[in-house]
């Protein structure tokens, strides 16, 4: 039907288009019908999305590619941007991720949304959303990728900040936006130094080229770092990972749009499209790789106490983007171990689409019945109640604890098998990280069993308890909500085994994109490690098995130990003192600084607003000497020269 080329731009201008659309036809004419244009335009754009994806696979060679010419956007001298556009299998993934999840979002939103006053902004916003990521991801150069990454977190922030009129969400959108800018300074600067070093170019495939010609570079560690402060901020990696808890202040599918197929997933795709840099230096691998093992174990413990269920959700899309990271930086410098670790992140990514814009949205589910509640304390035992949310909330938990057959167990598998080859393929202080980074990985997948549980136990399990706020006609919400949790569901609990567990289907296809190509390599021959598959799942049945017995049979037993172990509780309860740390050594310094700004550019308006006063007199002080005579004016000139020449001769004097 259509050509190629037709398609790249068709995949992210259906979404733009709704996005006009609604905003413009939105508030006068199409109000409580404003989801249709965001519903049909990403449901469009996926659809041209899957017909990309089934022309790659079905093409031979190595690298599959597509790219679409554009005109240039600017140029001065070799400083040249092309607005073009490229998809090779990496891509399509990616494509189709996020507008298959997209469009479920907006058929749930529609539902979510109903009767609120901002509901056509909302869905323009989203369409929005949506044609900042698949920009992104088509971008053939790294200054469109930027342009698109800025366009995300514009997004971001205007959907966080949704419901601006409360302090607390407007609070929220600014710190999201600020935090993710300081990532993003780091990554243009790396940009500049990339362009600079290989070849003037921005374009992903000459620059990669001339990367592996230069392979000693001193700076190539340097720029891989600067590439990795713009993923610390987009994925909200540590130290950088404050701002995305606080971002369920938005409307719960903006959560669920932002954590499963947008915003923080661009941080996983920018690296894993810079495998062939990365590859040339272990030093940076190593760090993103005790980046994504610290901080997975840091937002598990976190996640342990938290009684908001959205922010547990949220605390577990940090740690499991932090297990994408572990995986990315398991390649060091075995170029086959590189294209198997970043298929199984990005792997990772695509299964944890599904499960996690399930959870969210049956989050979302809970509070709608429940009024707006979200706090585990004050509900519980809705399986009866919420028969559907119950059901398919349960698929998504198992598939983030890693339970076989689930989606979740094969993707996390495949990273820890990565990581675990890292430690046994390299020099010794390697070796030693890497094997340590494994075990962190292991504990975390038992940690992330049970703090899932643990949720799903409080709110679905247990005595049937009501908060006031949902008053008496408290139910399952209505179908054009639960529709979405139905399909989303299903993928949570197949496409791990359909498209993967035994065919091995989307690591082969990852294998041929365009970003692995540099490294020239087969494709990646897989077997079952048994001993770790074992040694996994007994992490996740240990935790779910513990979670059982501490909120399920033992319900006040959680009070003793939490009693008991008082001063760890209370430094997991409270984020481990992040925000108070970056009030303390952050914000209140910039106050300061701000206020005394605000100080002498009080003195400076004095000054100015003195001489305001009174311009007729200033102005007369001043006549006698802008007479227009050219003779005066050189007079004045010289004789401030001779004062000048004088000054300066008896100083020299001295």
């Amino acid at each position: 039907m259509f050509d190629p080329q037709t398609m790249l731009w068709l995949i992210p201008g259906l979404p733009l288009l709704a996005a006009i659309v609604t905003a413009a036809l939105g508030p006068k004419l199409l109000k409580h019908w404003s989801h249709l244009p965001t519903i049909i335009g990403s449901a469009a754009s996926f659809v041209v999305a899957v017909m990309l994806l089934i022309g790659l696979a079905g093409t031979q060679g190595d690298g599959p590619h597509v790219a679409a010419s554009g005109y240039t956007w600017f140029a001065a001298g070799a400083f040249k941007v092309t607005l073009s556009l490229q998809a090779d299998t990496l891509t399509a993934l990616m494509l189709v991720t996020v507008t298959f999840i997209g469009t479920f979002i907006a058929v749930f939103s529609a539902g979510y949304m109903h009767g609120d006053d901002g509901y056509p902004r909302f869905f323009a916003v989203m369409s929005l959303f949506l044609f900042s990521m698949t920009g992104l991801v088509l971008a053939d150069n790294f200054l469109v990728l930027y342009a698109f990454w800025e366009g995300v977190g514009l997004c971001s922030y205007l959907l966080v900040g949704f419901w601006f009129q409360k302090p607390s969400a407007a609070a929220a959108a600014r710190k999201a936006f600020l935090v993710t800018r300081l990532g993003d300074a780091g990554f243009i600067l790396g940009i500049m130094l990339l362009w600079s070093q290989f070849g003037h170019t921005f374009e992903f495939g000459p620059l990669f080229r001339e990367a592996a010609r230069q392979a000693d570079n001193p700076y190539v560690t340097v720029m891989c770092l600067l590439l990795f402060c713009g993923a610390i901020g987009k994925s909200a990696q540590f130290p950088l990972h404050v701002w995305l808890p606080d971002a369920m202040e938005g409307p719960t599918p903006a959560s669920a749009l932002i954590h499963a197929a947008t915003m923080v997933t661009a941080g996983v795709y920018l690296l894993a499209r810079c495998t062939p840099l990365f590859v040339l230096s272990p030093e940076s691998q190593l760090y993103v790789a005790c980046t994504g093992g610290l901080t997975a174990l840091l937002a598990a413990l976190i996640a342990l106490t938290q009684n908001d269920l959205k922010r547990v959700l949220a605390y577990s899309t940090i740690s499991q983007l932090a297990y994408m990271f572990l995986g990315l930086g398991a390649g060091l410098k075995h170029e086959s171990l590189a294209v198997f670790a970043a298929s199984a992140a990005i792997f990772h990514l695509f299964t944890h689409a599904f499960f996690k814009a399930l959870l969210f949205l049956a989050a979302g589910s809970v509070m709608h019945a429940m009024g707006n509640v979200i706090d585990m304390r004050r509900f519980g035992g809705l399986r009866k109640l919420m028969p559907i949310t119950h059901w398919t909330f349960l698929c998504g938990a198992a598939a983030l604890a890693g339970l076989i057959p689930f989606s979740g167990f094969w993707s996390k598998d495949q990273i820890l098998e990565a990581v675990l080859h890292a430690g046994e393929t390299h020099e010794s202080h390697y070796r030693i990280m890497y094997l340590i980074l494994f075990a962190s990985g292991l504990g975390t997948a038992a940690l992330t069993a049970f703090y899932t549980f643990r949720a799903y136990f409080r709110t679905f399990w247990g005595r049937e308890k009501v908060p006031p706020e949902a008053g008496h006609h408290a139910h399952e919400s209505p179908t054009v909500m639960t529709v979405p949790l139905i399909v989303l569901g299903i993928g949570s609990v197949l496409v791990g085994v359909v498209f993967e567990a035994f065919t091995h289907g989307i690591s082969r296809f990852l294998a041929r994109a365009i970003a692995f190509q540099p490294l020239h390599m087969p494709l990646p021959v897989h077997h079952t490690n048994w001993l770790l598959i074992l040694g996994s799942t007994a992490c996740a049945v240990g935790g779910i098995a513990l979670a059982w017995y501490l909120y399920n049979e033992k319900p006040l037993l959680p009070l003793g130990i939490a009693h008991m172990i008082r001063p760890a509780y209370e430094l997991s309860l409270n984020r481990f003192y992040f925000d108070e740390i970056y009030t303390l050594l952050v914000v209140r310094p910039l106050e300061t600084l701000g206020q005394i700004c605000r100080f002498f550019d009080g003195i400076l308006d004095g000054i100015v607003d003195l001489v305001g006063l009174n311009p007729r007199l200033i102005a007369r002080l001043l006549q006698p000497i802008q007479n227009g005579l050219v003779q005066f004016y050189a007079l004045v000139m010289m004789v401030f020269l001779t004062a000048f020449l004088t000054i300066f001769v008896l100083w020299l004097r001295q």
